[in-house]
């Protein structure tokens, strides 16, 4: 009898399209380390980090990975992967140490190397300009509540897309701009640690408005496909009751609608535009709605949205998600929930919609290296098929998903879990810094190879 995993893995590669994308994503203060090294700057999570309390083991991305140094090793494991893409940022403090004035010509010198090297391997670089860690210097004169910063930004994507941008395949200008906006501004779960509630909201406004300004200086220095990271899922009410039903819809909005009608529609919801007052000027969300190549999902799980006692600081609240696995950090797995995200994209927006791209996808089980150097981590493996699958059976629906990228290549420093939580398909002892690819990592170089032989 045929082992039920790999008939599923085959039916997996008969579904999904031909030309779909296979790859990999990371973000640079999660991996590089070296954060003193070659005239970087600081940047607002070395400060964040340095806080006690503020990371859960009081780590920090100081080490990391020490991919700044180990970058070859880390492509060659990306060769034998064989995915053909692969999505990392670029840290802004590394090119500009205060966000602004002149470039560190050592910094942008790595980021060529590491092109270079991706090319050298057939890989295709997807590089993402803002992956949360904010030159300090400009965060100490407002960081994204001060629209000075969107300026900051169109100026540091130029001079990337100068250097870079004859390689470069693709271009994210921002990563999930409200996960900083309400973890980092809102509350003070990330940097920079701010607590300002739904005042919090012109920080999104500006990150959008940073996205607009660059995708216009790519676009100048020769970009040919700029799309975006945006984190988004379906926001299911706790209940029926008709106050749990509104605190969902207005997390929607803060969560989903705000970034997703502004980039792709050019305007914002009537209620959030009430919310962000002046902050918005004439002419911003022309900006905003630049045009896309490829509209960047980045996807994890649904959230369920209550609504908070009458004496609490926001109107709604998480609450659990009932009926499904959790992963080791505590994350529903709820694959279905993706299917159902991309197939209400499609119906909401239709022909606004670009083609999209699954820019982030993954799961933490941390589980390491067996008495025989083994990573058996089958859990990761049934999460990147289930989502697999509910890809393509959306694209079943009609809905036009071009790829996939995996989060993440290698287990990292964690933002505020620090190292307690592995992501990786490479399993990496930060002690040691030796990498180990998992079983998951042998699992998905078989399914891209198996994709690609079909033709």
């Amino acid at each position: 009898m045929q082992d039920p995993d790999v008939t599923a893995d085959a039916e997996l590669v008969r579904r999904l399209p031909s030309g779909f994308r296979f790859g990999t994503s990371t973000a640079s203060y999660q991996i590089e380390g070296a954060t003193e090294v070659d005239g970087r700057g600081p940047s607002v999570w070395d400060t964040f980090t340095a806080q006690p309390g503020h990371v859960i083991d009081g780590s920090s991305g100081a080490r990391a990975c020490d991919h700044y140094h180990r970058y070859p090793e880390d492509v060659a494991l990306m060769r034998r992967l064989g995915a053909p893409g692969y999505r990392f940022s670029i840290a802004w403090p590394r090119v500009q140490p205060s966000g602004r004035g002149p470039v560190n010509a050592a910094g942008l010198d790595f980021y060529d190397r590491l092109v270079d090297e991706l090319c050298a391997a057939g890989i295709r670089p997807m590089a993402t300009l803002f992956h949360w860690d904010l030159p300090q210097a400009l965060e100490d004169d407002g960081g994204w509540l001060n629209r000075g910063t969107v300026d900051h930004f169109a100026e540091y994507a130029a001079a990337v897309a100068q250097r870079l941008g004859d390689r470069v395949a693709d271009w994210v200008p921002v990563n999930e701009p409200n996960v900083v906006t309400l973890m980092g501004y809102a509350v003070p779960l990330h940097a920079p640690g701010r607590s300002l509630m739904f005042d919090a909201l012109v920080a999104g406004h500006h990150q959008l408005l940073a996205h607009g300004r660059a995708a216009i200086a790519l676009r100048a220095a020769g970009a040919v496909s700029v799309g975006c990271a945006n984190n988004h899922a379906p926001i299911w009410p706790a209940s029926d009751d008709p106050a749990d039903v509104g605190a969902a819809k207005l997390f929607d909005m803060v969560w989903n609608a705000q970034y997703l009608d502004a980039m792709l529609l050019g305007r914002y919801p009537d209620d959030l535009r009430a919310l962000l007052g002046d902050a918005v000027h004439d002419g911003d969300l022309a900006t905003i709605r630049q045009p896309l190549d490829f509209y960047g999902v980045n996807y994890y799980n649904p959230m369920r949205i209550g609504a908070a006692a009458e004496d609490a600081e926001l109107s709604f609240e998480f609450r659990e998600v009932l009926g499904h696995p959790v992963t080791d950090f505590g994350w529903p797995v709820v694959p279905e929930a993706l299917r159902e995200w991309l197939i209400l994209l499609r119906a909401r927006l239709r022909a606004a919609v670009p083609p999209i791209v699954v820019t982030e996808s993954g799961c933490a089980y941390n589980m390491g290296p067996d008495t025989d150097g083994v990573v058996d981590d089958a859990p990761r493996i049934a999460y990147h098929r289930a989502h697999l699958r509910a890809i393509a059976e959306a694209v079943e629906r009609g809905v036009d998903v071009r790829g996939y990228y995996a989060w993440s290549l290698l287990d990292n420093f964690e933002w505020a879990e620090g190292y307690t939580q592995r992501f990786g398909l490479v399993h990496v002892d930060f002690e040691t810094q030796v990498r180990t690819p998992k079983r998951s990592f042998d699992w998905y170089a078989a399914l891209i190879a198996a994709h690609r032989d079909r033709g």
